[in-house]
């Protein structure tokens, strides 16, 4: 399960707006990448593989391909504003160590290998 806050939803659907498509889903994946071993990567789209679950929190649809739904299971997305600007935050319960930004981390040991592919 995926969970967004309120605070999350409503910057989610502003930009969503910026895209004039109001149908559009929100992709979540997990990527090699950035200050640690992982990152988030999220966008807007319409299209699915058949490899993706789709989650509805609140009025928003994430879709999560396979590969990255274990390494998610249990994230909160929030989003907060401070003297740099605003940005999505992340907790992950399955992050053993996490970047300042909060985008990039390294997964506990037992999921590190299961990311891969």
């Amino acid at each position: 399960m995926i969970h967004i806050t309120p605070t999350a939803t409503q910057e989610i659907l502003r930009l969503r707006l910026k895209q004039r498509d109001a149908g559009s889903l929100l992709r979540l994946a997990v990527q090699s990448g950035g200050c640690y071993e992982w990152s988030y990567h999220l966008e807007f789209g319409q299209r699915l593989e058949p490899e993706d679950v789709v989650y509805r929190c609140d009025q928003v649809q994430v879709v999560i391909d396979e590969r990255s739904l274990q390494q998610v299971e249990g994230l909160t997305i929030d989003y907060s504003e401070d003297l740099m600007g605003g940005g999505f935050r992340f907790d992950n319960p399955n992050a053993s160590q996490v970047c300042g930004c909060s985008y990039s981390f390294t997964l506990k040991s037992m999921h590190s290998s299961q990311v891969s592919g």
